[in-house]
């Protein structure tokens, strides 16, 4: 990710594998010069991801292990420690309490503690966190477990409260906004409140839709116009601060 200026946008998280066609994805991306993170699910998905990446100018893969997945691989961890020195994003990781995944919580914030412990120890990291209805256990793990200036963390799709929020600010986590968030009311409150030099965007595609198709990252502007229009701010001023916000995340 370099020469942010010549970006359209950012989009950090995205599941450009989970597309129909993944190298068509990708190169849409490209075309569209948006600065992507192609998040993973499972490790086995990395060598493909890493692979279709290794020269692309925009896109950039992370190797992820996800929370929502981890009673089903459990011995999937080995790997992803195995591959974590090739990569240098690290995501989608995190902790999911949901209904339905709820049983499994023990089990995750076990693989999320060796998750950030590892990239502690291998330091200069950046890891896209999933938090839902945990973003108090995630960051309570984050605190212990990754100090500042070992590792940065993004919150994905955050849905915490505003005394959360300003606790994660305080552990210099940063919070990427995607579209679909906006019509939350409770997100709403908490948007506008969110330190400006910490916002990035993106479109979880495709798991969020544009327009009746599944979003891409070509699509990432609709969460910079709501994004300014949340916090009552010009689209240029939004899109710059982003900008700004990923070459600040990315200098190690």
């Amino acid at each position: 990710m370099n020469n942010e200026r010549r970006s359209n946008g950012v989009d950090f998280h995205c599941h450009l594998d989970l597309y129909p066609d993944f190298e068509a994805a990708v190169q849409r991306a490209e075309q569209a010069r948006i600065y992507t993170l192609a998040v993973t699910t499972t490790p086995m998905a990395w060598p493909r991801n890493r692979d279709l990446t290794s020269d692309t100018r925009y896109v950039r893969a992370a190797l992820g292990i996800h929370p929502q997945l981890v009673a089903e691989r459990p011995g999937e961890l080995a790997l992803w420690e195995t591959y974590l020195g090739e990569a240098r994003f690290v995501g989608e990781v995190g902790l999911d309490a949901g209904p339905r995944f709820y049983k499994s919580l023990h089990l995750q914030k076990m693989v999320f503690r060796r998750v950030l412990e590892c990239c502690s120890s291998a330091g200069g990291k950046i890891l896209t966190v999933h938090s839902v209805r945990s973003v108090s256990a995630v960051l309570d793990l984050i605190e212990e477990c990754l100090p500042a200036d070992r590792g940065k963390v993004v919150l994905h799709w955050f849905t915490g409260t505003r005394s959360e929020a300003r606790r994660a600010a305080s552990l210099g986590c940063y919070f990427s906004i995607n579209a679909q968030m906006t019509q939350s009311e409770s997100a709403c409150k908490v948007i506008p409140e969110l330190p400006i030099d910490r916002l990035l965007t993106e479109t979880d595609g495709p798991f969020t839709s544009t327009r009746g198709k599944p979003t891409e990252p070509a699509d990432v502007g609709d969460a910079v116009n709501a994004l300014a229009q949340l916090r009552e701010t010009p689209i240029q001023t939004v899109e710059e601060n982003v900008r700004r916000n990923l070459r600040a995340l990315l200098a190690n």
